[in-house]
C-alpha cells in the first residue's frame, strides 16, 4: 500500500514493552479524520516520554503506510520525520464537548464480550469500551523492577528499525525511561442484555506510569493512585481504549483511559456521545 498523509487525533501513549519480532515497544494510537482508529509505530521513546512533542487529544499530521509485518488492520508505520503537531490539545470546557464531538463517529462497545466477538468476526483489534462500573484497581509487583540487558536490546532493535532514528539519542532516552516495578489491573463490570459480567485487564496507559513516578516515594502512594484511577474515575464517563497484543492476538490490554466528566442532567441529549 502506498504511503499517505493522515491527520490523527492522539488518544493513546503506552508504557513500552520489549519484543524482537513484533513491534510492541510503545503503542501510540488515535483516530483519523474518517473516524477510524489507528495504531502507529515505531515511535521513538523521546516522542512518547517528552510531553512537549505531541500530547493526548492533540491532532497531528504525518505520512503513514499500512504495516506489512503487522496484519492488524489498524496498524500503520509512521514516518517520524514527517510528524507535525496541529494546534493545542482539544479543549476540556463544557464537559469536554470538543473531545466528545471529535470521537462521536467511533464505535463504542458496552460489553467486552462484544468487542472480542468483533475481533473474531471483523478483525477489530483496537476499540472503545464503556464499562458500567469500576470495581477495583489491583496493584501487584512486576516480575522484575529493572530492564534486563536482553529487554534493552529488544527495545532498541524495534526502535531503530530502518535506521529512522539516532541510536545514541534513543539509548539515552531509554536510560531515562525506568521500567515500572508494578503492574496495574482494572477489575470492572459491563452490563449488557440484562446481565452483568466482571472482567480484569491490565492497564498500560502512559499516564498511569507517569502518575506512579510522580508519587512513588510517598508512603501512601497506592492509596493516592487508587484515589485517581478508581475513586475519581468512577465518577466520570469512563471509556477504555482497548488494544490487542500482536504476538498474543486474543489478549487485550487497556491502552488508554478517556475520562470526561459526567454531563449535567439538564440538557442531556440521549443521542450524543457518552
Amino acid at each position: 500500500m502506498a504511503a499517505e498523509h493522515k491527520r490523527i487525533l492522539i488518544l493513546c501513549k503506552t508504557y513500552p514493552s520489549p519484543s524482537t519480532k513484533h513491534v510492541e515497544t510503545s503503542c501510540v494510537a488515535g483516530m483519523d479524520e474518517s473516524g477510524q482508529l489507528i495504531r502507529l509505530f515505531p515511535v521513538p521513546f523521546r516522542l512518547v516520554t517528552d510531553d512537549q512533542q505531541f500530547k493526548k487529544w492533540q491532532w497531528i499530521s504525518a505520512r503513514v503506510r499500512k504495516a506489512t509485518e503487522d496484519h492488524r488492520p489498524e496498524s500503520f508505520r509512521i514516518s517520524v520525520d514527517t510528524i507535525e503537531t496541529q494546534g493545542q490539545p482539544l479543549a476540556t470546557k463544557s464537559a469536554w464537548e470538543a473531545r466528545r464531538l471529535a470521537i462521536a463517529s467511533v464505535e463504542i462497545f458496552d460489553d467486552f464480550k462484544a468487542l472480542e466477538v468483533a475481533r473474531q468476526t471483523r478483525q477489530i483489534t483496537l476499540g472503545l469500551l464503556r464499562p458500567s462500573s469500576l470495581l477495583d484497581l489491583q496493584i501487584s509487583k512486576a516480575k522484575s523492577a529493572e530492564w534486563t540487558e536482553d529487554e534493552v536490546a529488544k527495545l532498541m532493535q524495534a526502535q531503530n528499525q530502518g535506521s529512522l532514528f539516532d541510536e545514541d539519542a534513543e539509548q539515552r532516552s531509554l536510560k531515562l525511561l525506568k521500567k515500572l516495578p508494578f503492574d496495574f489491573h482494572y477489575r470492572y463490570e459491563c452490563s449488557a442484555e440484562g446481565s452483568t459480567t466482571v472482567y480484569v485487564h491490565k492497564l498500560v496507559d502512559w499516564e498511569a506510569g507517569a502518575l506512579y513516578w510522580n508519587i512513588h516515594r510517598q508512603s501512601d502512594w497506592q492509596a493516592k493512585f487508587k484515589q485517581r484511577y478508581l475513586t475519581e474515575f468512577a465518577a466520570k464517563d469512563i471509556l477504555f481504549l482497548m488494544g490487542t497484543i500482536h504476538r498474543f492476538p486474543n489478549q487485550w490490554l487497556i491502552v488508554s483511559v478517556l475520562y470526561p466528566p459526567k454531563r449535567p442532567r439538564e440538557g442531556f441529549d440521549q443521542g450524543t456521545l457518552f
